[in-house]
């Protein structure tokens, strides 16, 4: 990886998020997602929602991002953004929130773009799940 892979923007993460929400597989709710983590090498994970005829048993774009990390051997995320189709700011569902807090700190940050006024939004983790359960709160001996 070189030192350029290692500086992705934001704009950049937003571009991978559309792309891979193109690709989502929503025949149901027709509610397309995708969602782009950068991870603590500075790698780019992508992920779209996956539905199926079992409607609960879907994967959100957030967690198949999460998933492609830590399958190519990411641990942390420094940043991720999540850009849904509808008219409003699509938000990480509460799983996902837990999922993002499992490989994340307080201050990682969270990228939302609102279609409705074509603008961005950035929060901490901290600002999207406050007081989150997490690793820390395991005594050392389970994990």
């Amino acid at each position: 990886m070189t030192e350029s892979d290692r500086n992705i923007t934001i704009d950049t993460l937003f571009d991978a998020a559309a792309s891979v929400r193109e690709r989502a597989h929503a025949p149901y709710s027709r509610f397309r997602v995708g969602a782009a983590v950068i991870d603590e090498t500075g790698a780019l994970h992508t992920g779209c929602n996956v539905e199926n005829a079992a409607y609960p048993e879907g994967v959100c774009a957030e967690a198949a991002a999460i998933a492609a990390m830590v399958a190519s051997g990411g641990r942390r995320i420094r940043a991720i953004a999540v850009i849904g189709s509808g008219a409003a700011m699509t938000t990480p569902c509460g799983g996902c929130r837990q999922r993002i807090r499992e490989f994340a700190d307080a201050d990682t940050r969270i990228h939302l773009h609102d279609p409705a006024t074509d603008s961005r939004h950035s929060l901490s983790l901290e600002e999207l799940l406050p007081l989150a359960f997490g690793p820390a709160n395991l005594k050392d001996d389970i994990r």
